[in-house]
């Protein structure tokens, strides 16, 4: 299954009529250029759980370096992950690593 088909199926798993009123998942980019993911965690599985930093391409500072550069974290219970112009299907896979971990 590719990743955005698993992402779906996740997304579906956690829509109860209740959750994907408030909750979900966004995509959009960047200006640097790059994408932004966000999944927002409240009343999933994943809420509360740990999530280490993934990240490669970034100075401390947090300014990229080129195009190939990728951050994922978890963040006020939401999984964020920002990534050069060809890094959103990986930023997903870091995800879905995650959820097949739970």
């Amino acid at each position: 299954m590719n990743a955005i088909a698993e992402l779906q199926e996740w997304y579906l798993s956690q829509c109860n009529g209740v959750w994907e009123h408030a909750h979900g998942v966004e995509i959009s980019t960047l200006d640097n250029p790059g994408w932004c993911f966000i999944i927002d965690l409240s009343d999933t599985s994943l809420s509360g759980e740990e999530f280490g930093e993934y990240s490669y391409g970034v100075t401390n500072e947090v300014e990229s370096i080129g195009d190939n550069w990728l951050i994922c974290k978890v963040e006020d219970s939401k999984f964020v992950g920002y990534g050069g112009p060809q890094k959103l299907e990986e930023i997903i896979n870091v995800f879905l690593s995650w959820v097949k971990k739970d």
